[in-house]
């Protein structure tokens, strides 16, 4: 005898909520770490789904907790801390705690609504939340564990930031001092701004204006940390002792900021239960299907710097698996630590990257809205869910990024249930796909020697505005592999800082200085 299959429950979003403790950055007294602030998010999530028995009882049927991991405190366990916090430690089914990573709030999303539509639980929270602003301002009071805040699961040496991550030993990038965020991104953005055929100027006017646009949208939106506040494409453009280069073409405006304290909650059920609770169907969105794959770890590993296979992959299987085409998408938000990441995804999309009918951000980017930690994206979910409700369209897509260009992870949600009538997919399409790495391999040692052309680059200054380092991604134009180098001497360094001529596509060389490859220009008077 065959039993009939239980139908598939469809999963959905009832309730968002963003939490901003501004003041607490100047104001230790109302500084709140992390736990608080999502704790306080996750409540004003449920309240805003509006349950007719009240947010309390939506409470006592949570579930399943899924947290972003949080770059301001080692908690030992965030998720059972928030389960104690809400009264529901002995009835929770499951807790997760991400890996870092800025993709995984759409992970997270993804993973939940999936164990909602297998019956494996009614109510799910998926959350996160940074207080990177007051850990800062305590840090320079000398305070450091903050009074009252959880003990931390490890010794707290300083402020974390994606800057002072460590390199790793012993490897191409450790030993070239390469490979945080502020160096990788530049890179892409200067490959693909030779890929497209752009001058050093167009380049940088679009990045401007680019990111007048999201600081714009920024100023308007109340959980934005520089709410009210709208930077014009001048202002950011012009390089000064307000604005300093960071990593070339890169100044500071062009870069996230960190230094926020902002949580966000997201509260899924099924349709089934949200009926059986009476909760109002206008507040219902449908997470429709997501997809996600990373690029090697490694970036110089990678094909070349003007494409991203993880973030085309992700975007496709994204708009495949929810039975969706890029027309039916009314709104995005495309993750924005530096403008390549929007750049590349618009390119994909065959969208214009400025002055577009469809804006590539709903949040305002990670410069102007905040760099809320691996969070970000959680913040553009409850802002899109927002968005949905209220009639600004019908389908909408998030990208969320992580690492060096290095994870992603698309989600598009709608105001209606799929039209194919299909369930939420069982796994991620793309779950186990390994994105291609570079065929000729790269050279290291004495191999990493010869004549070479420049592949990609950027060039690191110091606060005071003067270049300090160049950072060289070549190919051997003997067998095609690839080196990394820095700058070999002072006329080299200023060259590559200048940005007179395109650097990208000249010839040069390497030497090898013990494991340091250094790069100078064949023909430094053609330049």
């Amino acid at each position: 005898m065959i039993l009939p299959t239980m139908p598939q429950e469809t999963p959905i979003i009832i309730g968002v909520s963003d939490i901003k403790n501004y003041h607490s950055s100047n104001s230790l007294e109302t500084a709140k770490e992390p736990l608080d602030l999502i704790h306080e998010a996750i409540l004003g999530a449920l309240l805003d789904a509006c349950a007719p028995s009240g947010p309390s009882s939506l409470q006592s049927q949570i579930d399943g907790i899924d947290v972003v991991r949080t770059w301001t405190w080692p908690y030992p366990d965030l998720p059972g801390s928030l389960a104690e916090k809400l009264g529901v430690k002995e009835k929770v089914k499951w807790k997760a705690y991400s890996e870092h990573g800025g993709d995984k709030p759409g992970v997270l999303l993804d993973e939940a609504a999936r164990k909602l539509a297998k019956g494996e639980g009614k109510v799910a929270v998926v959350c996160g939340g940074e207080a990177l602003a007051s850990l800062t301002a305590y840090a320079k009071s000398g305070k450091i564990p903050p009074p009252g805040w959880t003990e931390p699961a490890e010794a707290i040496e300083s402020v974390f930031s994606p800057t002072t991550r460590t390199l790793g030993e012993k490897n191409l990038g450790a030993i070239h001092k390469v490979g945080a965020p502020i160096h990788v991104y530049p890179m892409y953005e200067n490959a693909f701004r030779a890929h497209r055929g752009q001058t050093l100027k167009e380049n940088h006017e679009e990045s401007a204006e680019l990111y007048a646009e999201f600081s714009k949208i920024a100023s308007e939106n109340e959980y934005a940390w520089n709410y009210g506040k709208y930077d014009d494409a001048k202002a950011i453009g012009t390089i000064g002792k307000n604005n300093r280069m960071i990593c070339s073409p890169y100044p500071l405006l062009m870069n996230a900021f960190n230094t926020v304290n902002l949580a966000s909650a997201l509260i899924l059920t099924t349709t089934t239960h949200a009926r059986a609770l009476n909760i109002d169907p206008s507040k219902w969105i449908y997470p429709l299907g997501g997809a996600g794959t990373s690029e090697a770890a490694t970036f110089w590993t990678r094909p070349n710097f003007h494409t991203s296979s993880a973030l085309t992959r992700s975007l496709d299987s994204a708009l495949q698996i929810s039975n969706t085409s890029m027309q039916q998408i009314d709104l995005l938000d495309i993750y924005s630590c530096f403008p390549i990441v929007p750049k590349l995804a618009a390119d994909h999309l065959g969208l214009p990257v400025v002055r577009g009918s469809k804006p590539l951000t709903l949040l305002g980017g990670l410069t102007s809205f905040g760099g809320a930690g691996n969070n970000y994206s959680m913040h553009a979910l409850t802002a899109m869910t927002r968005a949905l409700r209220s009639g600004k369209g019908k389908k909408g897509l998030v990208l969320c990024n992580g690492g060096m260009l290095t994870y992603q992870f698309a989600i598009v949600l709608g105001t209606e249930p799929r039209s194919d009538g299909g369930g939420y997919t069982e796994k991620n399409p793309l779950e186990g796909v390994v994105c291609e790495e570079l065929r000729e391999g790269v050279a290291e040692g004495a191999e990493a020697s010869g004549e070479v052309i420049v592949e990609t680059y950027t060039v690191e200054f110091h606060r005071s505005g003067a270049p300090l380092r160049g950072h060289i991604v070549a190919r051997l134009k003997s067998n095609g592999k690839r080196v990394v180098a820095n700058h070999a001497g002072e006329q080299t360094l200023r060259l590559l800082a200048s940005g007179n001529s395109e650097v990208v596509g000249k010839a040069g060389w390497v030497t090898q200085d013990g494991e340091r490859g250094l790069f100078t220009f064949g023909d430094i008077a053609a330049l």
